[in-house]
């Protein structure tokens, strides 16, 4: 009997061949500009070679004001970083999956920026913790700048701006970037955002933001065919244990307001899913977003894991499953799913001492050298 997971899935208008994408990974690999590389058009092509159905980029940055989060992040903010684009979104089509491009603002949470020295977010809080030296940055974060009112509109112009590029580019979707601590997460959360104005305070004006870039994508490209979908955590990157303080009714809540978006992406930031899906009344989350919007979920989390997420799938928790590490280790996944193959685990050497694209690359030599040795 096929794994749940390898069943097909009708989303929008658009049959998948199985419920697997590749989750969006940072791997600052692009060229100083901000241009993709012929080797991350290899790289994302090969996920597709491997059987996924959907490949979902790393975050790309959306504006040259303060969107950027780290040096050699690519953008999409140019006619040159749109003409890379297309090369990556014909090659995962022809391997035959469909390309979605995630789209990112670091906001307070940028150890790299080539056209800004400062930061910005919705308030002047320090990020907690220390910068990721993985990705390039030491040291505490610096206290950014609270953002005004026209930098929240060149936020969301960069977020449309970008979506049309993307879609230019040959890309199936977009997926918005409200998760793991980054600018629109930043909103949500009352730690980092102080603010008293529409876009603070209450969890309906925490939201606003990220429900603002939805709808003003949507308005810009009407095409149901476009896929618009957002990326939501409790957990962040510099937070890895935190939690919506209202638990599953303001998870409803925030659902509720972006129910708009293509899909619901929920992402495992610092947990798995099984460790860290369920809500205080008993249901897990994605099975919540799913519940309220009637939307396609994407559940992630350490769902490599073949027993679990056929779970997922059959007790109706989520309709896609997202892999990121074990994509990384396993970039034939769905192929070895097919034919009952374990999966390899994930070595952290993988992304030692930095998350590129060379690194992963000299890791895989070595390894093949210890086989034939």
């Amino acid at each position: 009997m096929n794994h749940p997971a390898l069943q097909q899935f009708t989303l929008e208008t658009t049959v998948l061949p199985n419920r697997l994408a590749v989750a969006p990974m940072t791997r600052v690999s692009a060229e100083e500009d901000g241009t993709p590389t012929a080797e991350m058009a290899d790289y994302y092509a090969g996920y597709a070679q491997g059987g996924f159905g959907i490949v979902i980029t790393e975050g790309v940055y959306t504006d040259e004001h303060y969107s950027q989060g780290y040096l050699n992040q690519p953008g999409i903010t140019t006619d040159r970083h749109t003409k890379a684009w297309c090369r990556i979104s014909d090659a995962v089509r022809q391997a035959g999956a469909h390309p979605v491009m995630q789209l990112m603002h670091a906001g307070a949470l940028s150890q790299g920026n080539r056209y800004r020295s400062s930061t910005a977010g919705p308030s002047a809080v320090r990020p907690l913790r220390a910068m990721m030296e993985a990705y390039g940055g030491s040291g505490p974060w610096p206290v950014p700048k609270a953002m005004s009112d026209k930098d929240i509109e060149q936020v969301i112009a960069g977020f449309v701006d970008s979506a049309q590029a993307a879609r230019t580019a040959g890309f199936t979707g977009v997926e918005v970037h409200a998760a793991n601590g980054y600018l629109l997460d930043q909103f949500l959360t009352p730690y980092t955002n102080t603010r008293t104005d529409q876009f603070g305070g209450s969890i309906t004006h925490r939201v606003r933001l990220t429900a603002s870039v939805i709808a003003a994508i949507r308005a810009a490209i009407p095409d149901p065919g476009f896929w618009v979908g957002v990326r939501l955590s409790q957990g962040k990157v510099n937070d890895h244990d935190h939690r919506w303080e209202q638990g599953a009714e303001e998870a409803a809540l925030i659902f509720a307001t972006v129910s708009n978006a293509t899909y619901i992406h929920i992402a495992g930031e610092g947990s798995g899913w099984q460790e860290g899906a369920l809500l205080d009344n008993g249901e897990t989350i994605t099975a919540l977003a799913r519940r309220v919007t009637q939307k396609p979920v994407i559940a992630n989390g350490s769902l490599a894991d073949p027993d679990l997420s056929a779970r997922v799938v059959q007790e109706g928790h989520a309709d896609l499953i997202s892999i990121g590490r074990g994509a990384l280790a396993n970039p034939d996944y769905p192929a070895k799913l097919a034919r009952g193959i374990e999966p390899a685990a994930f070595d952290p050497a993988m992304l030692d001492p930095k998350v590129t694209l060379a690194n992963t690359a000299a890791w895989r030599a070595r390894a093949a050298e210890a086989i034939t040795a």
